[in-house]
């Protein structure tokens, strides 16, 4: 792997790692292959040492890996026969948000997911993940022919934030993603929301409203992102490690502080290690709350949604009373 899609957190794992090819590729004895056994346990214990107490930054560090999975992978590894649908018959098309029909085993579902690119080509068309006002609309007309013919819906949350350019907001953009939420709570079929990245601010709530909300282990949620939150406080972004740890935007604070209901594990060293396990993880927990969701009436299901919502902020209201 490229010194460049390395964490300083993960360097001493690398360069075991190293140590442990090198000697495979020398192995010659009895002995090498023992040292080989307790190089690789070490490994692992090092591995569950480092990501079981990663600080607030280095969350945010990992959810932004360049080799961490996206939505457009996903669409490989958990679904099939995915069908993709453009545009939301007003301004055009956002690449920033991909919207489609496809199979979730035997279950036909409509997923709708931020896709940030792999390529600097693919991360400007689709610029880095941040969606404009069209992209919402796309969202909700396609959530709109989800209830029309009984499909579930599955949202993959991974962006920094909407776009803030001044197009974006000439064509509304704080209105749509307020509308976009307000259709999202009466939507009539089941809905599952997956921070599978970055959750930033308006542009993450904005496909977010569902009735489970889940975080991957190393991703993280918030109501902006570390750097702007320091720019804000403390006038300058190279606090933004104390920001990270103010914003409680870990999946262990969200989900103590039931803004998430599950938090999805990812396999040892973090999702960018291994797609396929991550795949299969998240694949078993969409399939388990749509066998959930299903024996839900549409009216329990709207009146759990609307709750679900209505709860958050209550600490504070307790307090203030």
């Amino acid at each position: 792997m490229p010194a460049a899609a390395r964490l300083s957190f993960e360097k001493p794992i690398y360069e075991l790692e190293e140590r442990i090819t090198k000697l495979e590729a020398a192995q010659k004895s009895p002995e090498e292959a023992d040292e080989i056994r307790r190089l690789r346990r070490e490994c692992v214990d090092l591995k569950k040492q480092v990501f079981g107490s990663l600080e607030p930054w280095q969350t945010v560090e990992v959810s932004r890996h360049p080799d961490r999975p996206m939505t457009s992978d996903y669409l490989n590894l958990v679904f099939d026969d995915y069908v993709e649908l453009h545009g939301d018959k007003s301004f055009g098309d956002d690449r920033a948000i991909l919207t489609g029909f496809a199979k979730l085993g035997e279950q036909k579902v409509m997923v709708i997911g931020h896709q940030k690119g792999k390529t600097l080509k693919e991360r400007q068309a689709c610029h880095f993940g941040c969606a404009h006002p069209e992209g919402y609309r796309k969202a909700m007309l396609r959530m709109k022919n989800a209830a029309k013919y009984g499909l579930p819906v599955v949202c993959f949350i991974d962006t920094p934030g909407a776009y803030p350019g001044i197009g974006a907001e000439e064509r509304g953009q704080a209105l749509v993603i307020a509308y976009s939420m307000f259709e999202m709570s009466r939507l009539a079929t089941p809905i599952v929301c997956v921070v599978i990245g970055e959750g930033g601010s308006g542009g993450a709530l904005g496909i977010g409203v569902g009735d489970r909300v889940a975080i991957m282990e190393h991703a993280y949620y918030s109501v902006i992102s570390p750097e702007g939150c320091a720019g804000i406080l403390w006038k300058s972004h190279t606090h933004k490690e104390k920001a990270a740890k103010a914003l409680k935007l870990t999946s262990r604070d969200l989900h103590r502080l039931g803004v998430v209901d599950d938090v999805i594990e990812e396999p040892l060293g973090g999702a960018h290690r291994d797609h396929n396990q991550t795949a299969a993880r998240l694949k078993m927990y969409l399939q388990k709350s749509f066998r959930e969701l299903k024996s839900l009436s549409t009216e329990q299901l709207l009146a759990a949604r609307y709750e679900k919502f209505r709860k958050m902020g209550i600490f504070t209201e307790g307090a203030t009373a």
